[in-house]
């Protein structure tokens, strides 16, 4: 379910450096039928307002000198055709060894070089594109967002022809391009894969095995079916990889996507056959899952056909394997805290009752109320801190849990150098922080037995927060960095492993997401591949941003927020890649009212008792 802002006018077109430009929405645009060619300059809020922009491409002009021919081949990657004619720009021995599937080099802006006249008598000459690299697409069409002030330079060496032309003869691979044309030219969309198995479940049951959203960038109008296709078969990004696995075997391979009159996608997979009816019917659902998501209402069913034997698969077919399986039957329940005395209490619309077990009960006199609480996806039970963080308990929400049993986990410290953030993930295993300044870590939490999980890569910094997905092979956190009080938004991949009797987990692939975002105040995952975070820019009030697992911004401005705002939710459950229910946002602020998120406008929630805090599970 990816979101879209409002779209400008179609009724333009233009020309820009050496393509034809025809901006799109809704499908349609008009060409002008009068007035001569101008070169129109794009803003770099136009790929943020979601402007479609269809690139007709144009070839080498002639007597074109150095700086003009490297202007028109950067625009000429850009087109909607391929790169044939981009390639026109090139001599015959560059044209056939460059490979721009070699990756993308995303610029925040690409300045056209300044170039002296080269005289007649000179033969070749070079050229540099130097600007600031803001991320990188690997060969695999995943995003990686690059931090911090990293400048690169790429050479551009030119050959004079026979017949007097300028072509390039030597050039990077891959494509360079600024960030306005990366986010005309490029989609972002989410490729599935299995979650990996857990040798270390046995004890406590199969772990259930879903898809899980890995998300890609592909050409917008570029045969967009194709391209997923072949990304799935391709295998997952590098620093999912170790938490997922496909069901399609090396050397499979796509030719071509057709969807019929029925939206039905067809599939034939060379490389492989296809005679185990359950091998199948596997690659048939990552497929389906990741057209449907490419194609949205294009695609109801996906079949797929290989040397020998078929299937299919679909929407409705059990068992339910598909992204956000996981999150739970009520997980789009919502629980509050009461602020007078601790209780946890189901809110339905604008009605309360009490869970049952000791913490739907009040406190008594004089004790201090619980602290911060999450409850399991399936609402059997839940995980509290005590007030002061010290202590963290694992409660069932039973009749017959009339007292608060043992904590399962004590920090050495309180406040804020004690535990925070506990999380469920779909498995039934909770998460929490342990912010003790000698030995901060992450722990989870199988039964009654702790784990302490290491994070690779987190060179120095401590962990303040994290926020488990319901598939339970994903992680957001909030880390500190060691000498600073500056704090960055991560993803990272779970990675399960051992035995039942001495089981492991560790969290690697580690990336940075949404830098300019220093201060977090809550975290909640919204979609198959998407964060909500409450968290402010500098000197900025607070906002809801909407993040994606590979750390790329969301095309969407910011909800507005306030002062006093605390933190801000959103059911898991609703964030399936094919509902069509939006999720409901909810926002609890410091004064102890509910606010909901509807048509854009925060509406109030008239309730019978104030919150200290609200949630969904998870």
């Amino acid at each position: 379910m990816r979101r879209t802002s409002g779209r400008p006018d179609p009724r333009l077109a233009a020309v820009a450096g050496g393509v034809l430009v025809a901006l799109l929405a809704g499908g349609c645009a008009a060409m002008p039928d009068s007035g001569g060619i101008t070169k129109v300059e794009l803003s770099q809020g136009s790929a943020d307002k979601n402007l479609q922009v269809r690139v007709f491409p144009v070839g080498p002009a002639r007597g074109a000198k150095p700086q003009d021919l490297l202007a028109g081949f950067l625009d000429a990657v850009t087109a909607d055709e391929g790169y044939d004619t981009a390639r026109k720009y090139l001599t015959e021995e560059a044209a056939a060894a460059w490979n721009p599937d070699a990756g993308i080099t995303v610029l925040a802006a690409t300045p056209p070089p300044s170039a002296p006249d080269v005289p007649e008598t000179e033969a070749t000459t070079t050229l540099s594109i130097t600007g600031q690299v803001v991320a990188a697409v690997d060969p695999g069409h995943t995003y990686a967002l690059v931090t911090g002030q990293s400048t690169k330079s790429s050479d551009f060496t030119f050959q004079r022809q026979k017949d007097g032309e300028w072509r390039i003869d030597k050039l990077p691979p891959g494509l360079i391009m600024n960030e306005t044309n990366f986010r005309n030219s490029y989609r972002q969309v989410d490729r599935y894969f299995y979650t990996a198995p857990d040798p270390s479940a046995a004890g406590f049951g199969p772990a259930p095995e879903v898809l899980v959203a890995d998300p890609i960038y592909l050409r917008r109008r570029t045969d967009p079916l194709t391209a997923a296709a072949k990304a799935l078969v391709g295998g997952p990004s590098n620093w999912l990889g170790p938490a997922v696995r496909t069901a399609f075997p090396s050397g499979a391979s796509v030719d071509r996507v057709n969807v019929d009159d029925s939206r039905v996608a067809h599939v034939q997979l060379g490389g492989t056959d296809l005679a185990d009816a359950v091998s199948c019917r596997r690659m048939a659902t990552q497929l389906f899952y990741t057209l449907a998501e490419q194609g949205k209402g294009q695609v109801e069913r996906a079949e797929l056909k290989g040397r020998r034997g078929g299937c299919a698969a679909g929407r409705g077919d059990s068992p339910f394997t598909g992204p956000g399986a996981l999150a739970g039957v009520g997980s789009e329940q919502q629980y509050l805290q009461r602020s007078d005395n601790g209780a946890l209490v189901l809110l339905n619309d604008t009605t309360t009752s009490s869970v049952r077990g000791v913490l739907g009960k009040p406190q008594p006199a004089g004790r201090t109320p619980l602290g911060p609480v999450a409850v399991r996806r399936d609402g059997s039970q839940a995980a509290v801190l005590s007030r002061d963080h010290h202590q963290l308990y694992s409660v069932p929400l039973s009749d017959n849990a009339v007292a608060l049993p043992d904590p399962v986990l004590t920090s050495a410290h309180t406040g804020d150098d004690g535990l925070a953030s506990p999380s469920w993930d779909g498995r039934g295993d909770l998460w929490v922080v342990d912010r003790s300044p000698e030995s901060p870590r992450v722990v989870t939490v199988r039964g009654n037995r702790t784990y302490t999980v290491p994070v690779e890569k987190l060179d120095g910094r401590s962990v303040q927060m994290l926020r488990v997905s319901s598939d339970g092979a994903r992680i957001a956190l909030v880390v500190k960095d060691a000498n600073s009080s500056g704090r960055s938004l991560m993803f990272g991949a779970i990675v399960h492993g051992g035995t039942p009797e001495a089981p492991t987990v560790r969290i690697v692939g580690l990336h940075t997401a949404a830098p300019a975002i220093t201060d977090v105040s809550s975290l909640s995952w919204a979609e198959s591949d998407q964060l909500l975070v409450l968290g402010k820019e500098a000197d900025r009030l607070p906002q809801l941003h909407y993040v994606s697992t590979d750390g790329s911004p969301s095309t969407d401005a910011p909800a507005q927020g306030g002062e006093g705002m605390a933190t801000a939710e959103v059911s898991e459950a609703k964030a399936n890649v094919l509902s069509a229910a939006e999720p409901v946002l909810a926002l609890q602020a410091t004064e102890g009212r509910i606010y909901r998120l509807i048509n854009s406008q925060w509406r109030e929630v008239t309730l019978p008792d104030r919150a200290s805090a609200f949630f969904y599970p998870g």
